[in-house]
């Protein structure tokens, strides 16, 4: 409606102007000509006015449609986060941090590329205790935000961009000066230079009118030819300039938004407070403000064109005469020298509020997840109904698990598909959470401070001729330097040295977990090997648990449930009798 009221109205006003001209009705032309243009206005600011407020909707209609996603666990269309991934991370390879329905996708709700590095790094880099209750505070305060919380990912989301290259735009403002330090001279002489060239001009037009020579063409092409020198010799520094910014103006808008809502706002817990506070460095001179002032800035210097765009032929003609380059240079660099101590503060503070939104919107989708107790001491896991928040919630099995104390190992035995691998995965996945200030997929949780290691989903590599046994041995080398350390790690290990033949395999196995108990390493082992399992329960080096299954209508069916002691189901050689494999008895008397 306004969109059509806005063309009606502005083809009334020129019928009604040109019909008044043409009556020479003067005085009703004075009146109608500035209504109809105020009129107009007034309607294409309304229009503008909804049209942003449509697109906030809109925003805000996606970020719904998105948590309506997460809760039932549908995470194909979201961001994998392949870039954070490295293979020789101590355990991003084996949990699921990063890739296809990943841990990083179920929490992720930033809008930058700068707080989506931070949620990797906090995903891959466990926290110190007091950190850990910060943020936890800090999410706690979010969490009934809701509208809040959404308003601020909606402000981010018009200028969303991954790939901004912000680290960019960093280096640029680390750059040094060029004309700022002799700023004085190239003010005092382009401010001469531009009343020069208009005095001269004018003169030239004035004089023009008259039959005889024009006297003042020969200091006006003076000038001109001054201006095209100096601006020659500035011409790579405001190319330079405007490269380095050129893909990072939005992501500006971006930050100015996220900024505005941050200091508008009210908080109680110190971490808010302090991140809030970076954003007010000085009494009129906050980020908002001063982010503004050179996104502005750059946005009209970015009319001159660059390699990437072309340039604006009102600006080139414009900047002959009154050397625009000179201005935005020595502008820009001013607002480098005063804002370079400050640009990375604004961006971490705004990065990890983004990270602590998206923390406190997956708090706020599993409100029955629970906020861990950090342990005084070290070597402590306490969970009660403890699950994967990968799994969907009605299909997801829920255990108890603890192990505490310096050397306690827990040995998980079972048939493959029983859900051993799972569980350690869900273990480590908790940790994860727990060590970055996140609620757990539990009833309750206690966790120490310790360093996450697992041995899960070794792989070979062609290219280096490194089989996947050789990959793993590696792996229990680097477990082995990592204990000697001192520092309280948490290792997993699942099925242990697959790669190799079955008398080597219970060797080194056995070998391995008695070397391990004598360094007092704390940590959890897979394995479908009973006599394994057996032989280091009855010498009391590991506590032993299982997963179990029963046949049903002649299917094998998996509890998932965690039993204390070793695996007692022999189910797979009774489906295997089924699916028509004639079973030996006694195996010694084969020939």
């Amino acid at each position: 409606m306004l969109s059509i009221s806005r063309a009606v109205v502005f083809v009334l006003s020129l019928i009604a102007i040109a019909y008044l001209a043409n009556e020479r009705m003067i005085m009703a032309l004075w009146v109608v000509t500035p209504i109809g243009i105020i009129g107009f206005a007034l309607l294409l600011m309304s229009y503008n006015k909804l049209n942003k407020r449509k697109k906030k909707l809109n925003f805000l209609i996606q970020i719904n449609e998105q948590e309506l996603l997460r809760l039932e666990n549908k995470l194909s269309e979201f961001s994998e986060g392949h870039n954070y991934f490295t293979y020789e991370h101590p355990y991003l390879a084996d949990l699921d941090v990063f890739g296809v329905h990943s841990l990083f996708q179920l929490l992720n709700r930033t809008t930058t590329e700068s707080g989506s590095l931070l949620l990797a790094s906090w995903l891959s880099k466990a926290a110190s205790k007091d950190t850990i209750l910060e943020r936890q505070q800090a999410i706690k305060e979010l969490l009934p935000k809701l509208e809040w919380r959404q308003e601020f990912q909606a402000a981010g989301l018009p200028f969303m961009n991954t790939e901004t290259e912000h680290q960019k735009l960093l280096k640029w403002i680390e750059k040094k000066e060029h004309l700022l330090p002799k700023q004085r001279n190239y003010i005092i002489g382009s401010i001469f230079l531009r009343i020069s060239f208009t005095i001269f001009a004018i003169l030239c037009v004035i004089n023009s009118f008259s039959e005889g020579f024009n006297f003042y063409l020969f200091p006006f092409l003076t000038v001109a030819f001054i201006n095209v020198f100096i601006l020659r010799k500035v011409s790579p520094i405001a190319e330079e300039i405007i490269d380095d910014t050129y893909d990072n103006v939005r992501v500006l808008g971006g930050y100015e938004e996220l900024a505005q809502l941050i200091i508008s706002s009210t908080f109680q817990s110190g971490k808010l407070l302090k991140l809030q506070s970076d954003l007010k460095y000085k009494k009129n001179a906050s980020a908002t403000n001063e982010i503004n002032k050179i996104r502005k800035l750059l946005e009209a210097f970015q009319l001159r064109g660059t390699k990437k765009s072309d340039s604006n032929k009102f600006y080139l003609l414009f900047n002959s005469f009154w050397l625009l380059d000179i201005h935005y240079i020595i502008q820009t660099e001013k607002w480098k020298h005063k804002n370079r101590k400050h640009v990375s503060q604004w961006i971490d503070a705004i990065s990890e509020f983004e990270v602590l939104n998206s923390l406190a919107g997956f708090a706020y989708s599993n409100q029955g997840f629970v906020f861990p107790k950090i342990a005084a001491t070290p070597y402590k896991l306490s969970f009660k109904k403890l699950g994967h928040p990968l799994l969907k919630a009605e299909t997801r099995v829920c255990n108890d698990f603890a192990l505490e104390g310096k050397g306690q190992i827990a040995m998980v035995t079972g048939s493959n598909m029983a859900g051993k691998s799972t569980f350690l995965r869900t273990i480590g996945v908790n940790l994860i959470l727990a060590h970055m200030g996140a609620p757990c997929c539990a009833q309750s949780a206690e966790v120490s401070q310790l360093i996450l290691f697992t041995s899960m989903r070794t792989q070979d590599n062609l290219d280096e001729g490194v089989s996947s046994f050789y990959a793993e041995l590696k792996k229990v080398e680097e477990l082995l330097q990592l204990i000697k350390s001192g520092e309280p790690i948490f290792f997993m290990l699942d099925e242990m040295f697959k790669g190799t033949n079955s008398e080597d395999r219970y060797r080194g196995g056995v070998s391995l977990i008695k070397q391990l108990s004598e360094l007092n390493a704390f940590g959890i082992i897979s394995t479908h090997d009973l006599e394994m399992a057996k032989l280091a329960g009855n010498h009391m080096i590991v506590t032993n648990y299982s997963f179990n299954s029963k046949i049903a209508k002649d299917e094998l069916l998996f509890t998932y449930h965690l039993d204390e002691g070793i695996c007692t189901d022999f189910n797979a050689s009774e489906l295997m009798r089924k699916s028509g494999i004639n079973l030996l008895d006694n195996i010694e008397k084969m020939v």
